[in-house]
């Protein structure tokens, strides 16, 4: 398969957000899968804004890419909070820019690995509601193509996020992304209970609930609420 044909799956995949018990955290989870995949990237993860406008870590290819994140939120620094902020992209930062812009935020990448960084807002007109951060392990730019790739897979997503809505209060839209912020909580409280269960890494309990839920055609969230509430047991899950 050619990149343009893989790239048009990809599309047609962040556009489909009709289909029945759509499920926002799995949903924006294969966004940074696909980020990673198709650009010259070796982690992604995103963050929303809840109902204060506040950003939070909603989904990550990695558990380093989580943890770098957080870090930006706890810090208010980083390329992820510039980009939600101003609504503008933030690219191609490497190693000395990062540590002349954020400081603590360019110790703690290091620490993870990670040599240079990137963020795209996700925004429809002047609507900014989350962003996209990239990160890279080597000091390796990313070119014109890659970034356009990677600001269309983020405005696609955003579409397919508010496409529901259209003429609905905003107030609804703020609930509903609130709901998907909160479920990821929860999420987080599973993958910690399964992982205590299973003797696996908190990485290794999120891949098996996400395997479950689609192959049973359940929501992330009921899944996770059943493990965390000791009616789904890891056995049923498949863990070993």
């Amino acid at each position: 398969m050619t990149r343009e044909q893989r790239l048009a799956r990809v599309f047609v995949e962040l556009a489909d957000t009709l289909v029945a018990q759509f499920d926002v955290i799995d949903f924006l989870h294969t966004l940074t899968e696909r980020c990673v995949e198709l650009l010259a990237v070796d982690a992604a993860g995103l963050m929303l804004t809840d109902q204060r406008g506040q950003l939070r870590v909603i989904a990550s290819s990695a558990e380093s890419a989580r943890l770098v994140e957080i870090f930006e939120l706890q810090h208010s620094e980083g390329p992820c909070m510039d980009c939600f902020h101003s609504g503008q992209q933030v690219v191609n930062v490497g190693e000395d820019e990062i540590r002349a812009r954020w400081p603590g935020f360019a110790a703690e990448a290091a620490d993870l690995g990670f040599r240079s960084a990137h963020a795209l807002p996700m925004r429809l007109r002047d609507e900014v509601i989350g962003a996209v951060n990239l990160f890279t392990r080597a000091s390796r730019r990313l070119d014109d193509d890659d970034i356009a790739v990677g600001q269309a897979m983020a405005d696609v997503a955003t579409i397919g996020l508010l496409q529901e809505r259209v003429g609905r209060q905003k107030d609804v839209l703020a609930e509903q992304l609130q709901m998907a912020l909160n479920s990821r909580v929860l999420i987080e409280q599973a993958k910690g209970v399964l992982a205590e269960r299973s003797r696996i890494t908190p990485a290794e309990a999120f891949v098996v609930m996400r395997s479950y839920a689609r192959r049973q055609k359940r929501t992330l969230t009921s899944v996770a609420a059943a493990v965390v509430d000791h009616t789904l047991q890891a056995a049923e899950l498949g863990a070993r």
